[in-house]
């Protein structure tokens, strides 16, 4: 198979606008990842694209990825939506390289939407839900922070993680989102702030939690065949790896780990022949505190029940031995559902093209981007890699 490249990526700001449509946001992020090219590339150049997005609210269900492709000119080009909750836009990417591996394109378009800030507080938790199991825990009145909730308060019981350690992934997380210029919650916490915010589902704080978003994010993949028209250095898609598992947190057999995150983890290490030890950086879902913690462990950057000690360290802060959620995660930069596994790929790509402003990580080789659907249900890993760095 041929091996594919990552050439541009780019995001709309998260956060509510009113203002704007889901078109609009999109038309956005196209721009950007397009301007981002260093050779340039031009809708014309796209042989097909896939689209994340889950739909929050109803709106525009049923052929929504032609409806934002051909809003910025991509008129006839072959569109696909992905969903898979949280983690669309990161399956998105995941096809988009499957598109190009295979032969079937040269030039693919990845990218995710999402509207969610136009709706009572009461709807937005509805179409939430229907990324839980439907027939038992939605329907119990399970929400997410509280599914989120059993999985902290089952770590800390095992491993001695403590409410200090969530509370530090919000101010390593917070601290980043505040040089991010695209971050909704582009502002700083203190640990004291992080640690007295109201309860949402104990364990789990206000801070704990990630808000919910308007956005889109876009990333543009092509072949080895073409890649040399589009950038002098290129960045290659060098592994990727997805799992499912079962949507209820109560069928599964761990409450400390996210099994399909594991599987899609060790798929994308083995593909790019890497352990974790040689990643720079990471992007991982952390949705809420504890799936960050859950991450470190799913992902092998520490052994399992060793993340608070990790987060305490100060390893996964930009300038640690292993930054994670340089763009401030989903905790401040924000969680447009559709949109946020390719939003990863955008830091990804500003990370490995020296491109990241006050976030930048010093000479990133190698990072990784870790989309998680639901509580679990899917979970999709990307790794990126310089290619003239890693053959130097």
């Amino acid at each position: 198979m041929r091996d594919a490249y990552l050439v541009g990526a780019g995001q709309s700001d998260y956060g509510a606008f009113p203002s704007e449509s889901y078109r609009s946001l999109f038309r956005t992020a196209f721009d950007a990842a397009t301007d981002s090219v260093p050779k340039g590339l031009e809708a014309d150049d796209v042989d097909e694209a896939v689209i994340g997005n889950l739909g929050v609210g109803g709106r525009q269900l049923g052929l929504s990825g032609p409806a934002v492709t051909e809003h910025v000119g991509l008129d006839g080009v072959p569109t696909t939506r992905v969903e898979n909750a949280c983690a669309a836009s990161g399956f998105a990417v995941r096809q988009a390289v499957q598109a190009v591996k295979s032969g079937m394109a040269d030039v693919v378009l990845a990218g995710g939407f999402e509207i969610m800030s136009d709706m009572s507080s009461d709807a937005t938790k509805y179409w939430l839900g229907v990324s839980g199991e439907t027939e038992w825990e939605r329907l119990s009145g399970t929400t997410f922070s509280g599914v989120y909730a059993q999985m902290a308060s089952v770590h800390m019981a095992q491993y001695g993680t403590t409410r200090e350690h969530l509370s530090r992934v919000a101010v390593k997380n917070h601290a980043n989102g505040a040089k991010n210029p695209h971050a909704q919650l582009g502002f700083e916490c203190s640990l004291e702030d992080a640690q007295s915010a109201p309860v949402v589902a104990d364990p789990l704080n206000l801070y704990h939690c990630c808000p919910t978003s308007d956005g889109a994010a876009c990333a543009l993949i092509v072949s080895e065949d073409v890649v040399d028209e589009y950038t002098d250095d290129p960045i290659r898609v060098a592994g990727v790896g997805a799992g499912s598992d079962t949507v209820g947190l109560f069928q599964r057999d761990t409450y400390t780990g996210i099994p399909a995150s594991q599987r899609a983890g060790e798929q994308a290490y083995e593909m790019a022949g890497v352990d974790p030890d040689d990643l720079d950086f990471a992007e991982v879902h952390d949705c809420f505190a504890i799936a960050e913690l859950l991450a470190y462990e799913d992902l092998g950057f520490c052994e399992t029940g060793e993340a608070g000690r990790l987060i305490e360290s100060g390893a996964t802060e930009i300038g640690g031995d292993l930054p994670v959620n340089t763009s401030g995660g989903l905790k401040s930069k924000g969680h447009p559902i559709g949109a946020t596994g390719a939003g990863q790929v955008v830091e990804a790509y500003k990370q490995l093209s020296g491109n990241a402003g006050e976030r930048q990580v010093e000479n990133p080789t190698r990072g990784l981007t870790h989309n998680v659907g639901g509580s679990g249900g899917a979970a999709v890993v990307h790794v990126f890699e310089k290619e003239q760095e890693v053959k130097a």
